[in-house]
């Protein structure tokens, strides 16, 4: 069976873009055609400055929210990252793997270098390096797919390459695997930036559906979202980007195409309407199954516990075959 990594870092609440973007495709379609595994990365969360106590309220709200919206840990493995040794473990092998001028080529490294230094912040090692993680990540566990959004797939293919270059040097070690992106939605946008993602960490939250927002309040964030000079209802991602964005969101939440949903409108209100009216349908399981969850912590805590279990049982011995290939002598 095919096996799929991916992961979710808990650098903010979880938004409509995450789970339109990757967390419904987790659910809907790949826990369920392969040995998928899915983790909390909170050791990603570290790379920037953060405070401790709200990355440890975060990471247990995103595994909660991933429940919530339907992975089924009979199905499926969920864990947090941080739970399994395995990744640093592996992560070390892969820095002496890549080069110095891999890291620096990062287009994410490039754009938060200097959003940090810009801020006046200094930027930390794990920043640079951190694509070596998300490497090992990947290739302690043999995945062959690895869901992502089109931002990262620089980052697999860094895996990929280091993966080979691993092989080839020091024996066949690693699954040289590929990236996968989601064929709907696969970048929902700001919508009082729509030609920014809508990232979970942004500073400027009006323009952010939330998971968790109160219903009133997605609706208001729907209705005051920014549209385009003129009034025809087009889909026309780059000069339009305003009014593709709510018929993207529109589609992945209803089934359609955003084109063919374009010619049945000829207001911004109206478009406006009916994708809060969407967004809401498609939130309001979602809420109430995290509110059940909330009250039932020791669930929560099994599952992330059993999770981990399983994880380490698989990483150990690809890990464990890398520190041998690589020349470190064994434990004993």
């Amino acid at each position: 069976m095919t096996r799929i990594f991916s992961g979710i870092k808990p650098t903010g609440h979880l938004t409509l873009g995450n789970y339109l973007g990757a967390i419904r495709q987790w659910v809907d379609a790949d826990q369920h055609k392969a040995d998928a595994l899915f983790s909390v990365v909170d050791l990603h969360a570290l790379t920037v400055d953060h405070d401790p106590a709200r990355v440890r309220r975060l990471s247990r709200q995103t595994a909660t929210l991933l429940l919530a919206a339907g992975l089924d840990p009979a199905l499926c493995t969920l864990f947090v990252q941080s739970h399994v040794d395995e990744h640093t473990r592996l992560s070390y092998l892969l820095e002496c793997t890549a080069s110095d001028g891999e890291m620096r080529r990062m287009i994410q490294y490039k754009e938060k270098a200097a959003r940090e230094q810009a801020a006046g912040g200094s930027v930390r090692l794990s920043l640079l390096t951190y694509p070596v993680l998300m490497a090992a990540d990947i290739l302690a566990y043999g995945a062959d797919e690895v869901p992502v959004g089109d931002d990262q797939a620089q980052h697999v293919e860094l895996t990929r390459d280091l993966a080979v270059r691993f092989n080839q040097r020091y024996g066949h070690t690693f699954t040289i695997p590929k990236a996968v992106l989601p064929t709907v939605a696969a970048r929902v946008m700001d919508l009082q930036s729509p030609t920014a993602k809508m990232g979970k960490s942004h500073a400027e939250t009006a323009g952010i559906v939330y998971l968790l927002d109160e219903p009133d309040a997605a609706r208001r964030k729907i209705m005051r979202a920014v549209t385009d000079s003129g009034s025809e209802v087009v889909h026309d991602r780059e000069n339009r980007p305003g009014v593709s964005n709510l018929l993207e969101i529109l589609a992945a939440c209803t089934g359609g195409r955003p084109a063919e949903l374009a010619e049945s409108y000829s207001s911004y209100g109206a478009l406006k309407r009916d994708t809060a009216d969407a967004v809401l349908e498609v939130l309001r399981p979602l809420q109430e199954r995290h509110t059940e969850l909330c009250g039932d912590p020791g669930y929560v805590d099994a599952v992330l516990r059993e999770g981990a279990e399983r994880a380490r049982s698989l990483a150990r011995p690809t890990v464990d075959a890398a520190y041998r290939a690589i020349g470190l002598l064994p434990a004993y």
